[in-house]
């Protein structure tokens, strides 16, 4: 890829890579969405304002998703917590009728 073309894309928003003095130094991450931006553009003929479009959306939908499973976990752990509640009680249930069965077989 063409250093421009580089800086284009880190101008632009869709890379940030980390400088190491004059050098940039691109992550694992980077070289991913590098390679998934040539193919949009060069591939599918998307421009770069789409595919601004598609990474923010994409972006929006990662978001969304973390904030989901956060919440399917603490559903989860809600869940849990009711489930010792409801035992709780249903030992309270047996107790009580125990302590009747006790009371009116004397």
């Amino acid at each position: 890829m063409h250093p421009q073309t580089l800086r284009l894309y880190e101008r632009r928003g869709l890379v940030s890579p980390k400088r190491q003095g004059k050098n940039r130094l691109y992550s694992e991450a980077d070289i991913e969405r590098l390679i998934y931006i040539q193919k949009l553009t060069q591939e599918l003929g998307i421009n770069l304002a789409g595919v601004e479009r598609i990474i923010r959306l994409q972006n929006d939908l990662d978001q969304l998703k973390a904030q989901k499973e956060a919440e399917i976990a603490e559903i989860k752990q809600r869940i849990g917590e009711l489930e010792q509640l409801k035992k709780g009680r249903e030992h309270e249930i047996r107790s009580i009728k125990a302590k009747l069965k006790d009371h009116l077989g004397e």
